[in-house]
């Protein structure tokens, strides 16, 4: 029988704030020496009050505008019960049945993912289980998180897998949090059922804690999978929590799910209800800058670029705005014409001589020296023929080093194009009498063989001779001999 894979997704996501959800402690979870970003109200001791983050409440809300949500004007929070050695109180302070955002969208392919609503809770301790006892560092306890739950929308383990990866681009925009995976700050759960028809829900498994895209694409696999087989053995799937095991490729029962009221939720009476009034929201809305669709289509508008180039600036964003610095570079009294021929040489160069160099690091680091001022003007130099792309890798290496500008390097170390078309004759014919065989394919009519001799000839000249020359009066002599 075939069976319908019904998908939603639950994120967890740590923002990006100076301070903890409820008190005045550092927000640091990568802080190595456990239990130093602690106090009485983040461990729980007798007598300590919350305080709600401002910033927090704020990031989530700007989130839920970037995802077309509807931001409640009554909010409030919840304690949910549950006892865990990471959770001091006995209780985590979340937000039940009054979120801060509710009832939004991410458009994926055309197709609309709902989102049911988006909410502000404080994160849990960390466990360290060692060979016959367990260790707990609370410097993570209460860290503001924010949580997002679709609607069971999704259908596929790719399409689960590109709605975490665009939210998670989303997040860097939005710059709410770093939402770094391997660092446990986007932390995906998954809700997976297999049904008969189309728009039944059959019973629902929770995969937990997917801390990278690859893990949510291939454990939503694994499950399908899992669970076609149980039903197709007429047996019956139970509902539960499972976990992924990266190394065997599979999923793992660890607990069966719990429903709502196992939590038993009711309003925290240390925190006083939220009251999000129009002229907040307002005030929030025109935080939000550019985001990745919006750059899409004005990358493409603007400056004529392909569909990979355009991909390439969105989701690496530093790198996609110092493209546009190094365009506002170029002369504009230059035709439409050739400003949209530097800046495809621009986009070729910054996509892959540049990031080859960089090898991973940012063009924001400190040690990055080429300014946009420099780089338009190398671009300018290849453009106008003034070196060849074999003098423009070793000038760009240069700038690289020590930031130089690019026609001193030239000047420098003597790497002025050879356009003298007689001094480029006599090397040519060296080269062809060294190279007779090269001669006689060429003849015959292999086109690769003047490919070759021209080839030669850059060697001979170290680089430097012009490619347009060269080809010229290569052909001329060869037509001639």
């Amino acid at each position: 029988m075939n069976y319908q894979p019904v998908i939603g997704l639950e994120i967890h996501i740590e923002l990006k704030t100076k301070t903890k959800m409820f008190c005045s402690c550092l927000n640091d979870p990568d802080e190595r020496h456990p239990n130093v970003n602690i106090c009485p109200i983040c461990t729980a001791q007798p007598g300590s009050l919350p305080v709600i983050n401002k910033e927090a409440v704020r990031k989530v809300i700007k989130t839920g505008l970037a995802l077309n949500c509807q931001i409640l004007e009554y909010s409030k929070f919840d304690r949910k019960n549950y006892f865990y050695p990471d959770l001091p109180k006995g209780y985590q302070i979340s937000q039940y049945d009054k979120p801060l955002c509710v009832g939004g969208y991410l458009e994926l392919n055309d197709k609309k993912i709902r989102i049911r609503r988006v909410h502000l809770e404080e994160d849990t301790g960390r466990l360290i289980h060692e060979k016959d006892y367990s260790l707990v560092d609370f410097n993570r306890a209460g860290i503001p998180l924010m949580e997002l739950v679709t609607e069971p929308d999704m259908s596929l383990a790719k399409e689960a897998r590109q709605f975490a990866e665009k939210l998670h681009l989303i997040m860097h925009y939005l710059s709410v949090s770093d939402a770094d995976m391997e660092k446990g700050q986007l932390r995906v759960e998954v809700n997976i059922s297999l049904s008969k028809k189309e728009g039944e829900l059959g019973t629902k498994v929770e995969i937990k804690n997917l801390n990278s895209f690859r893990a949510v694409e291939k454990a939503i696999d694994y499950e399908i999978e899992r669970q076609r087989k149980i039903l197709e053995s007429g047996k019956k799937i139970i509902q539960e929590t499972r976990g992924w095991d990266d190394i065997r490729g599979v999923t793992v029962g660890q607990r069966e799910k719990e429903e709502a009221h196992d939590y038993r939720y009711f309003p925290e009476p240390d925190l006083t209800p939220l009251h999000i009034t129009p002229k907040i929201i307002n005030e929030i809305r025109a935080e939000i800058p550019e985001l990745p669709q919006q750059r899409r289509e004005r990358l493409a508008r603007e400056y004529n670029l392909d569909e990979k180039s355009i991909e390439v600036f969105v989701y690496n964003k530093d790198l996609g705005e110092y493209f546009e610095k190094v365009v506002s570079e170029f002369d504009p009294r230059l035709s439409h014409e050739k400003i949209l021929r530097l800046i495809k040489l621009s986009s070729n160069y910054l996509i892959t001589d540049l990031q080859g160099l960089l090898k991973g690091a940012s063009i924001t680091d400190e040690d990055f020296l080429i300014t946009p001022e420099n780089f338009a003007e190398f671009i300018t130099l290849i453009y106008e023929g003034k070196i060849s792309s074999k003098i423009g890798k070793i000038v760009m290496e240069e700038m690289f080093k020590s930031g130089a500008n690019p026609s001193h390097i030239i000047e420098e170390r003597g790497l002025i194009l050879i356009t003298d078309e007689i001094e480029v004759k006599k090397i040519v014919k060296e080269i062809i009498s060294k190279n007779q065989k090269a001669v006689s394919d060429y003849k015959k009519g292999k086109e690769t063989a003047l490919q070759f001799l021209i080839g030669q000839v850059m060697a001979k000249t170290k680089g430097k001779a012009n490619p347009e020359i060269t080809q010229k009066l290569l052909t001329k002599v060869l037509k001639n001999l």
